[in-house]
This record gives structure tokens, C-alpha cells and sequence, in this order.
């Protein structure tokens, strides 16, 4: 799957947290949004110099977070399924030693 075709499926699929991710979908996405983040952050250091240093965010990198928020955990709750587990697992995030567990979850080759 392309970088573009995987950014038009998660935004299609904005609040789908059924179905299945390939790990191309997955991570196209996830660098998307990795790549936006720097460059809105450029743009409210730029802009919003006060605010970012007071906030350690500017309202431009703000309004793409809380956009972007439910697609990226859609998307990984369909790469989670596409491992055969449960999009739940996402709520290890929440807690530091779980971080490295989900990774390798979403690394993992599908399985049918």
C-alpha cells in the first residue's frame, strides 16, 4: 500500500475500529502523522512562539492532535485485529512498560 492510499484509508475510515490494517496502512500512517506533527510544531514555533513555550504546544499542533486522535486509535485497533488481538491492548500505552509490547504487536506479520 502507498504512503497516500494509506493516509485516504484511515481519514475514510476516520472512527472504524472493525475490520483489519495491514502494517503497511499502519505505519504509513503513523509516519504521516509523525511528519505533520514536526512540521505544525515548526509552524507554531513560528507563529505562536509565546504559546508553544507556555503550553509546550501551539493551537495549530493542538487542533491536529485532538483531529487526529480517534483515527490513529482506529487504525490501530484494525492493525491489533489484524494480529488476531484485541484493539484493547492500545490501553497499554497508558502505562510505560506496555509501550514496547504494543509496538511489537503492531510489527508483527497478519495472521488469518
Amino acid at each position: 500500500m502507498s504512503f497516500q492510499k494509506s493516509i485516504e484509508i484511515c481519514f475514510a475510515k476516520y472512527a472504524t475500529f472493525s475490520g483489519k490494517a495491514g502494517r503497511s496502512e499502519y505505519w504509513w500512517f503513523f509516519l504521516f502523522l509523525i511528519l505533520m506533527g514536526f512540521a505544525l510544531g515548526i509552524i507554531d514555533g513560528i507563529l505562536f512562539a509565546d504559546l508553544t513555550e507556555k503550553w509546550g504546544t501551539g493551537p495549530v499542533g493542538l487542533v491536529w492532535s485532538l483531529g487526529t486522535f480517534i483515527p490513529s486509535i482506529a487504525v490501530g485497533a484494525r492493525r491489533l485485529h489484524d494480529t488476531n488481538r484485541s484493539g484493547w491492548w492500545q490501553l497499554l500505552y497508558l502505562t510505560g512498560i506496555g509501550i514496547p509490547i504494543v509496538l511489537i504487536f503492531m510489527v508483527l506479520p497478519s495472521r488469518d
